[in-house]
């Protein structure tokens, strides 16, 4: 069995999570931390891969206006 640790959150952060446990259907608050952990990795994940191959953004010398 995994060690155990208690955190403080204010009440309404315990709310939020008390309706996502619900919502989700999580046997537990660690359970839904790691749901929520794991979907976020995947949005980054996401986000970083869907641009990489756009070339950065080059400002021609015609389009200054000095």
């Amino acid at each position: 069995m995994a060690n155990k640790t208690t955190i403080q959150i204010d009440q309404e952060t315990l709310k939020i999570l008390e309706k996502l446990k619900k919502e989700r259907k999580a046997k537990s608050y660690s359970e839904l931390i790691r749901q929520l952990i794991n979907e976020s990795k995947k949005i980054e994940k996401n986000e970083k891969g869907s641009l990489s191959k756009i070339p950065s953004f080059v400002r021609e010398e015609y389009d200054r206006v000095d």
